[in-house]
């Protein structure tokens, strides 16, 4: 379900892309291209298309991507601790005594030992 909507988000922002590019910063936009005047839309019509599906795209993204959040495998946020955390707790439990590296006073207590 997590990848579904992933996907999903991913879908609707390239066609959100792709509505902005399609309007006109001025207000023109696609109704510039049709000048007949028998058009299907009108400019006003085709501008008010373009926001609402703008503005619905943009919401449907939002409200997916909380959706995601929610939905993502609670493996992933449990195995989410930090590399270095990991590494810290290697070296933790790697060291169980200080090394041994021969000091004056052992190697005294070694000789007198023989």
């Amino acid at each position: 379900m997590y990848t579904f909507i992933t996907v999903l988000i991913i879908i609707i922002s390239i066609f959100l892309i792709i509505t902005v590019l399609v309007q006109n910063a001025k207000g023109g936009g696609l109704a510039q291209n049709f000048g007949s005047a028998n058009q299907y839309m009108g400019v006003q019509k085709q501008t008010d298309f373009l926001e609402k599906a703008t503005w619905t795209m943009a919401g449907a993204v939002v409200v997916l991507s909380f959706v995601a959040v929610s939905l993502i495998p609670s493996a992933a946020v449990v195995s989410s601790s930090s590399e270095i955390d990991q590494v810290m707790q290697n070296v933790q439990t790697q060291q169980t005594a200080a090394p041994s590296f021969g000091t004056p006073v052992e190697a005294v207590a070694d000789s007198a030992a023989e």
